[in-house]
């Protein structure tokens, strides 16, 4: 009981404000060479919203910071320390959690996927996960070898995320970078952002259909 009271205080302030500005959209990157994409998906959102985004140290390396717009810092597991020097100064993890109204991690690398599913939070991505507050969204898009995805550790570990309330936005059948053929692939930008833009924008709807 102890912490339900400023989470709901957190949770109504969001609430609150989310009707007059422009949503606040926490996205994030996992090792996957799908990360190549990630400055197209940053810029996608960036147009609609306020974007923030996180970086796993595995995902840097196909990552290209140039591609990314001006206007969104990208933080790594280096602020997470670099930002806190004494007792007083703010978490990283827990700012952004509390800044987002929701979260996307595209690509979701099957590490990261194993990772939350079982509750580790070694990392910038995985502590604001664990810290998440599941009131709000929190999206994934795998991507993963095709084997990777067939294998049962992925189906048991997308059960786990689920009961979470995590939404998944499947993977797709393509050619992967492994040059192999099968389901696997992450969607695509332009698919992750409408996906999520749609679900903020029909909950919006519902929200003031029920004001009424």
């Amino acid at each position: 009981m102890a912490f339900s009271e400023p989470a709901s205080a957190e949770r109504n302030a969001t609430q609150a404000n989310t009707c007059t500005r422009k949503p606040r959209i926490l996205l994030a990157a996992s090792g996957s060479v799908a990360a190549i994409k990630f400055g197209n998906l940053c810029r996608c959102f960036s147009e609609w919203a306020e974007v923030k985004a996180v970086a796993t140290r595995a995902s840097l390396p196909f990552i290209e910071k140039a591609s990314l717009p001006q206007d969104v810092m990208l933080y790594t597991d280096e602020d997470e320390w670099s930002t806190w020097t004494k007792i007083g100064d703010g978490v990283l993890h827990i700012e952004l959690r509390r800044w987002a109204d929701i979260m996307v991690i595209a690509p979701l690398s099957a590490n990261t996927l194993g990772k939350i599913a079982g509750g580790l939070c070694d990392n910038l991505l995985t502590s604001v996960v664990r810290a998440w507050d599941y009131s709000k969204p929190l999206f994934v898009a795998p991507a993963m070898n095709t084997f990777m995805w067939n294998n049962p550790f992925t189906e048991r570990h997308l059960v786990l995320i689920d009961e979470l309330g995590i939404s998944l936005i499947p993977p797709v059948t393509k050619m992967l970078a492994c040059r192999d053929y099968g389901n696997g692939a992450m969607a695509e930008p332009s698919l992750i952002f409408s996906t999520v833009r749609l679900f903020l924008e029909s909950k919006a709807q519902s929200s003031a259909g029920s004001v009424q």
